[in-house]
């Protein structure tokens, strides 16, 4: 077996993530394909990084408290390592946080009258009263006062190995935990932050995450190029770099 077949099992979790990220995302992103033309360019050998910003970013919805959970979850969600950046350097937060401030979070876009069934399939749309601000505000509450129970700590004030813990057994939102939830069940808490985190890691950086290209450059996934005609049938490597809607290049 090659070493690219033995590379950390977060590159194909990461892949297999793109299947799970709306289609309203992927699309801007441009996995939907587009029909402008792009001059390709060699890639370098050096890896994307994140793009630097000489102010950091101030969050508009989230408060101070709130901000320093988002920051500290996606850091556990999708870790810096050998491979790169995760979804703190990507930007993600930022993704989450401009989120906050559209139709999506306020649930504007969607049919909001009941009955809701959580049991529900997917493709029968959002099944809850709450949305997805509100469930970003209760369940950040619950878990870090779920958190202070346990040691006095919020959630973002734990070690590394606490916080990864504590992220499972919100998962598996067993009654343990659910105890702690009585707003928002905290399973599905934790689906949402799952599911942005990992948009904002792909998405195009128009959106506030995946700066540099991050999320992109790691999986070999070229952005909103649009003509790969003289590459579909060679059953090679594409060797150019991304390149998002506005251009920019990874």
């Amino acid at each position: 077996m090659s070493d690219q077949d033995q590379d950390n099992p977060r590159r194909d979790f990461l892949r297999k993530s793109l299947t799970l990220i709306p289609v309203v995302t992927v699309a801007s992103t441009g996995l939907g394909g587009s029909i402008l033309m792009a001059t390709p360019e060699p890639a370098q050998a050096a890896p994307a990084q994140p793009v630097a910003s000489d102010k950091a970013y101030e969050p508009s919805y989230f408060t101070a408290e709130e901000w320093a959970f988002i920051n500290a979850a996606v850091a556990q969600l999708i870790p810096a390592d050998a491979q790169g950046p995760g979804a703190l350097e990507a930007g993600a937060p930022e993704y989450i946080d401009r989120q906050m401030n559209t139709p999506y979070a306020s649930g504007a876009l969607w049919f909001m009258q009941g009955p809701f069934n959580t049991d529900a399939a997917p493709e029968m749309g959002w099944q809850s009263k709450l949305v997805p601000k509100e469930i970003y505000r209760l369940g950040i509450a619950a878990t870090d006062a779920w958190s202070k129970a346990f040691n006095g700590k919020a959630f973002a004030a734990q070690d590394s190995a606490t916080r990864d813990d504590m992220l499972r057994r919100l998962e598996a939102g067993g009654s343990e935990v659910s105890a702690h939830f009585t707003s928002v069940p905290p399973k599905m808490f934790f689906n949402l932050l799952l599911q942005n985190t990992k948009e904002g890691f792909f998405c195009d950086p128009i959106h506030g995450g995946n700066k540099g290209m991050v999320g992109w450059t790691m999986i070999g996934f070229p952005g909103a190029r649009a003509d790969f005609m003289d590459w579909v049938e060679r059953n090679e490597q594409y060797p150019f770099p991304a390149v998002s809607i506005r251009g920019e290049r990874a």
